[in-house]
């Protein structure tokens, strides 16, 4: 079956590379069709859905844009903005099956921007001669499933080493389509028995480990969503996409280091996707006892997160050379558990909390550099006081990494889960 592929790029700057790839994709079988991003001059060839187009689906015209004087970055925005409604109007008629782009930075920030649009599993490629820039990477990557290969040198004109990495990019993006593996989300919402996020890290693995089991034993599919910021945003992505039915939210603690500056900060709505689904959630407050401050050398260089937080004078545990956790302190944590209550009050489903006395993870029990039980029961008291009263809070003699934490969570959660299934 013949697969459409969307190639985005520039055809004022890469139509000789555009073109080229788009008689490799066709000598495959598949149909090409060329976005065109141009917006500084006429394009050099034709596109499937124009420059013109596209302009007009961001709310402007290609030639006000060209006579303005508007900035770089209001001309990258409205292109943008116009490129994503276009390609959605592909998807949404069934008439895209994969997306490749092809140029340098800015090419790559607005086809990345495009592609973060779709949903996960549909194939997403980006062809960067700017993919190893160390301060834009992330950026393009964001929390989506996009594959970028780095092009080394400009893809500027046709030579032979231009010619191999868009001839790999075709094979690679073909090879993506042609699997039909893009269908995984229709199927993943269709399942008979619900899909399950859990997200952790390190720090609580053997409670992730056990509540998992318990569940994959009923017969759900879990899902583990490593909660360093990018997973557990995917995560939450996901939940809003219609994927999960239900999350075992065991670190939610993106949403405090988005409050302070941390290496695992997920976004500003973190905790808020499961209640805007109305799915089951259970949640303990692992992760929020810490700040991600690494690398060490950042507390010698002035950095302003161990300034102006006072980390230094803090108790920190030193994992490696990259990854340090300070200890939060009360006043944090009032902040933290405000915020929680804030957005779980907003919760269309249900929601349990479940609070570990002896220690939120294993860098918290008691003999270890992070234990604070008055800075952990300052939290306890004040999401108490701010939490809806069907909201319930319940301690538990242990530690969160203990058998008997994990059974409580996750037979509390399965029969969260199968309440709202019999509804």
């Amino acid at each position: 079956m013949t697969k459409s592929i969307l190639i985005v790029s520039s055809l004022d700057t890469k139509a000789k590379e555009v073109q080229f790839l788009r008689g490799l994709v066709e000598q495959r079988g598949q149909t090409a069709i060329i976005l065109d991003l141009s917006s500084l001059k006429e394009p050099l060839i034709p596109a499937d859905i124009t420059c013109e187009e596209v302009a007009k689906a961001g709310g402007a015209s290609i030639h006000e844009i060209r006579g303005s004087g508007k900035r770089r970055d209001e001309i990258t925005s409205i292109m943008t903005k116009g490129a994503i409604k276009k390609t959605d109007e592909m998807y949404q008629a069934g008439k895209l099956s994969g997306i490749v782009g092809l140029g340098g930075v800015s090419n790559t920030t607005m086809a990345t921007d495009v592609m973060k649009t779709l949903p996960f599993g549909v194939p997403k490629l980006m062809v960067s001669s700017g993919a190893a820039m160390p301060s834009y990477a992330g950026g393009f990557f964001g929390s989506s499933d996009i594959a970028i290969l780095s092009s080394v040198a400009d893809m500027s004109g046709l030579n032979e080493l231009t010619k191999s990495i868009l001839t790999r990019a075709a094979g690679a993006i073909c090879g993506m389509v042609e699997t039909g593996a893009g269908a995984i989300i229709d199927a993943l919402k269709h399942t008979e028995l619900p899909l399950i996020a859990v997200t952790g890290f390190q720090y609580s693995e053997r409670c992730c480990k056990l509540v998992s089991q318990y569940l994959e034993e009923k017969g759900y599919t879990v899902i583990p969503c490593h909660a360093q910021g990018v997973g557990d945003r995917a995560m939450d992505e996901l939940l809003l996409q219609g994927i999960f039915d239900g999350v075992v939210d065991i670190v939610p603690s993106g949403l405090s280091e988005e409050l302070f500056g941390g290496n695992r900060a997920a976004g500003p709505d973190r905790l808020m996707a499961a209640g805007v689904r109305g799915v089951p959630q259970v949640i303990t407050p692992c992760g929020f006892e810490m700040i991600s401050c690494g690398p060490l050398e950042r507390k010698d260089k002035g950095d302003p997160l161990w300034i102006s937080r006072g980390l230094a004078s803090r108790n920190y545990y030193v994992q490696d050379s990259t990854r340090v956790q300070a200890r939060t302190n009360s006043k944090e944590l009032r902040l933290v558990a405000t915020t929680v209550a804030e957005r779980l009050n907003r919760a269309k489903g249900p929601v349990k909390i479940f609070i570990p006395k002896k220690g939120w993870s294993t860098l918290s029990v008691k003999g270890q550099l992070l234990h604070d039980p008055g800075a952990d029961k300052v939290f306890v008291e004040e999401l108490g006081k701010r939490l809806n009263p069907d909201i319930e809070v319940r301690e538990l003699d242990v530690a969160l990494n203990t058998p008997e934490c994990a059974m409580a969570i996750a037979e509390t959660f399965y029969e969260m889960i199968e309440a709202k299934r019999v509804m």
